[in-house]
């Protein structure tokens, strides 16, 4: 059989946009460059997700959810890290806004997002509880050394750790997304795999080559690399608008956490959409516990090598907005089964994550 080629658009938008990336550092972002890097920034997150599916067919499930959780989670800690360094005291609390608003957009708008598309299409879908359940207890746990616990210790002022402290809890979310990484890729991957197989034609159609599946992770860390250099550059214009709006300053982490994720919410939702809701859950599940147990380690060292002021602890209002996040996604994930109602509880409880982010 002939090998399938690549096509224009998939590796044209990179480069294209690689380039406005370059403009924009060369002349700075002005309106219309600034217009130019919203286009790119959306043609990037569309062909990354392109390149990821075709990573994942190639590669197959588990695994090919895995690819775009690794690459975009390294490439948020390294957005966290730069504007840490370059904010000093002002940014201490933008890994805190960032891993938060990351685990609200995946468990409530990602998931819910996902079961209502599939639901609205296909009625009811399953996916395996063991695997799901196995992470929700692992994002728990993590997202309640690294947001919780801070508030009540006592060694340090309230929403912060010292360093031996910093250094277990970044040794114990590291251990725990290494451990579900093992399960999810070797001792139980069929915990990963959809029960019963899909009508899905994209599902049955022959894999992309060995080459063509290299060129597309080459051009989908490129597509990421932009992603994060756009957002990065887009940065001061969006605080400059959170500031003119008399929003709260962890809108700003909002913000970053939503452009970073989007590749991830787009292909999840497209999973949804052709009944292959285990996809869309590898990835939500998969990508909140990345977010933590890739974040927090490295976002730990930078404070301790480098003295950068670092708080954790989030405020009462939104513990509260976590807890109830976690006991709904416990429900949900806790059937196998999906519909609509359960996507509708998860969408009105980020509309209340959004809503008391601007009305706090």
């Amino acid at each position: 059989m002939p090998e399938r080629s690549m096509p224009l658009w998939t590796w044209l938008i990179p480069l294209l946009a690689l380039a406005v990336l370059g403009i924009a550092l060369a002349s700075g972002v002005g309106p219309i460059v600034a217009l130019l890097c919203g286009a790119a920034l959306i043609g990037s997150v569309l062909v990354a997700v392109h390149h990821a599916e075709v990573v994942a067919h190639r590669v197959g499930e588990p695994i090919g959810t895995l690819v775009l959780a690794l690459a975009v989670t390294a490439i948020e800690t390294a957005l966290i890290l730069s504007m840490m360094i370059a904010g000093g005291e002002e940014m201490a609390v933008l890994p805190r806004d960032t891993i938060y608003s990351a685990v609200m957009i995946i468990c409530n708008g990602v998931v819910g997002l996902c079961i209502l598309v599939g639901g609205l299409a296909h009625r009811e879908q399953t996916f395996r509880v063991e695997g799901a359940g196995a992470g929700l207890a692992a994002l728990i746990v993590m997202a309640s050394l690294t947001l919780v616990l801070p508030v009540f210790t006592i060694t340090t002022p309230t929403g912060t750790y010292n360093t031996p402290q910093l250094a277990f809890v970044a040794v114990a979310s590291g251990l725990l997304w290494a451990i579900f990484v093992f399960v999810q890729t070797v001792r139980h991957r069929d915990y990963f795999i959809p029960v019963t197989e899909t009508t899905n034609t994209e599902a049955h159609a022959e894999a992309p080559s060995k080459r063509v599946a290299w060129a597309s992770f080459g051009l989908l860390l490129v597509s990421l690399v932009v992603v994060v250099g756009l957002a990065k550059l887009l940065s001061p214009t969006i605080e400059g608008a959170v500031e003119a709006a008399n929003a709260p300053r962890t809108v700003v982490g909002i913000v970053i956490a939503t452009l970073v994720l989007l590749p991830e919410t787009w292909a999840a939702v497209r999973a949804a959409r052709a009944n292959r809701i285990q996809s869309s859950m590898n990835l939500a599940v998969g990508s909140a516990l990345a977010s933590i147990g890739l974040t927090v380690p490295i976002v730990v060292i930078a404070s301790i090598v480098f003295g950068l002021p670092l708080v954790l602890g989030l405020g009462a209002k939104d513990m509260a907005m976590l807890v109830v996040t976690f006991l709904v996604s416990a429900v949900t994930l806790g059937t196998g089964r999906t519909y609509m109602m359960q996507g509708a509880v998860h969408l009105v409880l980020f509309a209340a994550f959004l809503f008391l982010a601007l009305v706090p």
